[in-house]
């Protein structure tokens, strides 16, 4: 699959060839399925991680506004093309988290997309460190249309999906949580329908 990927990337090169607007619109159509099935095979891969009771975690010293950064450098061109910003709350000198920056900042990643996702265009979304007594709070809030409270205590199960929801595999909360969990961290939603959510969790 991230051959198929590299090579539509090559089509869309002009030294390859000039394709036609329509071949243009098809190479884009297959590059987002290629995508939604990257993505979905990849946290296929991290569930099976977790069901075999082996989350390997590469814990080191990392900065709270490192992992905030890089979370946000990987959404920028998909929150642009919704005309959404991203402001960044991080209060300076945070203390050093050792933590496993890969996994750490996948969370937050899944925190931002769900975030861009389900926001109107040209709406603001925040991501914030915060100190939380002698831990560091993450947090990503929307505006977007809010979860209903039945849904509320399923949302990290597996494979759950808010009824009508059309995109999403009901794979990604559930992960996020299991390598919260494993970092001996706590991950919680707070949301109200109409007026947006708040997912966080703190390390």
């Amino acid at each position: 699959m991230a051959s198929s990927d590299f090579s539509l990337k090559l089509l869309e090169d002009e030294r390859v060839g000039t394709l036609t607007p329509e071949q243009k619109e098809l190479v884009a159509s297959l590059k987002d399925d290629n995508k939604r099935l990257l993505r979905i095979l990849s946290e296929l891969l991290d569930l099976s991680q977790v069901d075999s009771g082996k989350i390997q975690l590469n814990k080191e010293p990392v900065q709270a506004a490192a992992l905030v950064d890089k979370a946000v450098e990987s959404v920028l061109n998909v929150a642009r093309d919704k005309e959404i910003q991203i402001k960044k709350e991080i209060t300076a000198e945070l203390p050093l988290l050792h933590a496993d920056p890969d996994k750490t900042t996948w969370v937050l990643t899944n925190f931002l997309t769900n975030a861009i996702r389900y926001s109107a265009a040209g709406s603001v979304i925040i991501i914030a460190a915060l100190p939380s007594g002698s831990k560091t709070e993450f947090s990503v809030q929307d505006s977007g249309k809010g979860i209903d409270p039945r849904y509320i205590d399923k949302i990290f199960d597996r494979y759950f999906k808010i009824p009508g929801a059309t995109e999403g595999s009901g794979l990604g909360l559930a992960i996020c949580k299991e390598f919260i969990e494993a970092q001996g961290g706590t991950i919680s939603v707070a949301s109200e329908t109409g007026k947006g959510s708040r997912f966080s969790f703190e390390l």
